[in-house]
């Protein structure tokens, strides 16, 4: 394992060295800021296979004087000794390629492709293509930070004297390999894992409507991509069949089956058989994406019906608290601690403009009384929360440095 002081909390504590594979995409040219910036990193090499032997201030003239390095080729050897953790901001297919590579060499891989976001194979490769190490994928965490923090740092709340305690960190313990969430799911799945895994809402009827800036297509060449087909127009892409849509069922069912599970006692057979059955229960959601004609940003907006028992839990011994109070409470509860999702009052809903160039993930909702609806609307920068800042709030946990670090950044007025 990578023998390695992380704590911000010590003096003498050496700094992660990092590499940033892809570093001339939009991800990748955001990780480089951030890294450069990062109080506890150390950038030591970025690749291009486009632009080999070229500083990357004359790739993006933003950098000049900040940062001065040369672009290298992608050959995994001439990086083992001097990193101890990689971004892939590689294609699909192609991060599968270089990751066990990196393992293998005490590296840590944080990758912001797909090839490492499913537990199951067949999803995968029905989605994208077939996987070269389907080995990896139950090793891979999905890094989706406020979720499966713990998952990611290693650690897990113990009982000691009847008090919830969390393990002292251990680097030894944490992921190795994370999956990147893609942007729509991330913030499609903020917002939802805790209505799901709290009943709130019904698994079956899920809408997700999501506007994404033209960013997310990425840096090359493409025609409706180009500045006269999306300026002034605003049109879907994709429905009915956006990459995407996978990643964000089987997490989604994950949580579904866990609150199931919570909600059964097993005390026969038959208890187990309804176990195994819930065990193979998969949520189904229509989603339609969206291009916006503006560079970064994503909202998303989503609708769900309520269900009968959260309804009626809200009208119980004696108290008749709204569906609006409790639906806000177990946002709070789920994310308090948590520093990049901010959780608006009432009537407040979120604005692209209050996250662009941070990597926060804004959250509001509104109670349809009338249908029995919950319309939860949450906006993200689909580079930073969407991707390279998620990716850099990984890399913290993983290295138990404080999460906020190298991210504390502030949203322009204007």
């Amino acid at each position: 394992m990578i023998n390695i002081e992380c704590k911000t909390t010590n003096s003498e504590y050496k700094k992660v060295r990092v590499a940033i594979a892809g570093a001339t995409g939009y991800t990748g040219a955001e990780l480089v800021k951030l890294i450069v910036g990062h109080p506890y990193c150390e950038l030591v090499a970025v690749t291009s296979r486009s632009y080999a032997g070229e500083s990357l201030e004359n790739i993006f003239p933003s950098l000049r004087n900040i940062v001065n390095i040369k672009c290298e080729e992608m050959k995994p050897e001439n990086l083992f000794g001097r990193v101890d953790c990689i971004f892939l901001a590689l294609p699909h297919k192609i991060s599968m390629q270089y990751a066990p590579i990196f393992l293998e060499n005490n590296i840590k891989v944080i990758d912001l492709s797909a090839d490492f976001r499913f537990k199951n194979l067949a999803a995968y490769q029905e989605t994208y293509q077939k996987h070269s190490c389907p080995e990896l994928l139950k090793h891979a965490v999905y890094g989706l930070s406020e979720i499966y923090k713990d998952e990611i740092a290693g650690t897990k709340q113990t009982e000691i004297g009847g008090k919830s305690a969390r393990e002292k960190f251990d680097i030894a313990k944490s992921a190795n390999l994370i999956g990147n969430p893609g942007c729509y799911p991330t913030s499609f799945l903020l917002p939802t894992i805790p209505l799901i895994s709290e009943g709130v809402i019904k698994k079956e009827g899920i809408i997700s409507d999501s506007k994404s800036g033209v960013s997310g297509a990425g840096r090359s060449l493409s025609l409706t991509s180009h500045y006269c087909e999306v300026a002034e127009s605003f049109k879907p892409y994709k429905v009915g069949n956006h990459r995407h849509v996978p990643e964000m069922e089987e997490i989604l069912s994950y949580h579904a089956r866990l609150s199931n599970q919570a909600n059964l006692t097993v005390h026969n057979a038959n208890d187990s058989a309804i176990l195994s059955n819930n065990a193979e229960e998969k949520i189904k959601i229509t989603f339609v994406p969206h291009l916006l004609p503006m560079s970064r940003g994503m909202l998303t907006t989503i609708y769900a019906e309520i269900s009968d028992e959260f309804k009626k839990s809200c009208s119980c011994n004696g108290k008749d608290i709204s569906i609006h109070e409790n639906i806000l409470k177990i946002f709070e509860r789920y994310y308090k601690d948590k520093f990049f999702v901010r959780v608006l009052p009432k009537g407040k809903f979120p604005d692209t403009a209050h996250v662009r160039g941070t990597n926060f993930c804004d959250i509001g909702f509104w109670v349809d009384d009338k249908s029995s609806r919950v319309i939860i609307v949450s906006a993200i920068d689909n580079i930073l929360k969407g991707a390279s800042g998620q990716a850099v709030q990984n890399m913290n946990i993983m290295f138990g440095i404080d999460e906020k670090a190298g991210l504390q950044l502030i949203p322009g007025a204007i």
